[in-house]
C-alpha cells in the first residue's frame, strides 16, 4: 500500500490541526510569546514546519507505504483517534484555558508526528517531531508560567 509522492491523509490532519490554531489566534490577536529561549523558539518552529510538510510530502523518504493494509488502517485509526483527541481538549482550552490543557495539546500533535513517522517509515518527519515536541512542550511550559 503506498500513497505516491503526496500524503492525502496526512495533508488532512495538518489541516484538521491547524483550524483550532487559527481559531484561537483570531480570538487572541495580541498573545505575545513569553519565551525568551530564541534556541527552544527556533527548535519549535523548524520541528513544527519541517514536521507539518514531512506530513505531506516524503522528503528523504522516496515514498509514503505500509506493508499490508492492516497495518495502514491502524495508521488511519491511531491518528484519527489522537486528531479527535487533540480537537476535543482544543473545544474546552477555547473555552478556559489551562496548563495542564496546554500541555496535553503540546503533546498530541507531537504524537501524532511521531507516531506517522514511525508507522510511515519516515525517520525525518520521527526525529522532526520529537525535536517539535522538544521546543513546543518547553515554550508551552514557558508561556504557562504566571
Amino acid at each position: 500500500m503506498e500513497f505516491g509522492w503526496i500524503n492525502g491523509w496526512g495533508a488532512t490532519i495538518v489541516i484538521i490541526m491547524l483550524i483550532p490554531n487559527i481559531i484561537f489566534t483570531i480570538r487572541n490577536p495580541h498573545l505575545e510569546n513569553k519565551c525568551e529561549n530564541a534556541i527552544m523558539n527556533t527548535i519549535e518552529q523548524v520541528g513544527r514546519y519541517t514536521s507539518m510538510a514531512l506530513m505531506i510530502v516524503p522528503v528523504l523518504a522516496w515514498k509514503f507505504g505500509f506493508k499490508s493494509v492492516l497495518e495502514m488502517i491502524f495508521y488511519v485509526v491511531v491518528t484519527s483517534v489522537l486528531l479527535l483527541l487533540y480537537l476535543v481538549v482544543w473545544f474546552f482550552y477555547l473555552k478556559s484555558q489551562s496548563k495542564n490543557k496546554a500541555i496535553i495539546l503540546a503533546l498530541l500533535p507531537t504524537m501524532i508526528f511521531v507516531i506517522s513517522g514511525i508507522l510511515l517509515r519516515h525517520w525525518l518527519l520521527m526525529i522532526a517531531g520529537i525535536l517539535f515536541g522538544i521546543g513546543h512542550i518547553y515554550v508551552t511550559l514557558q508561556n504557562s508560567k504566571k
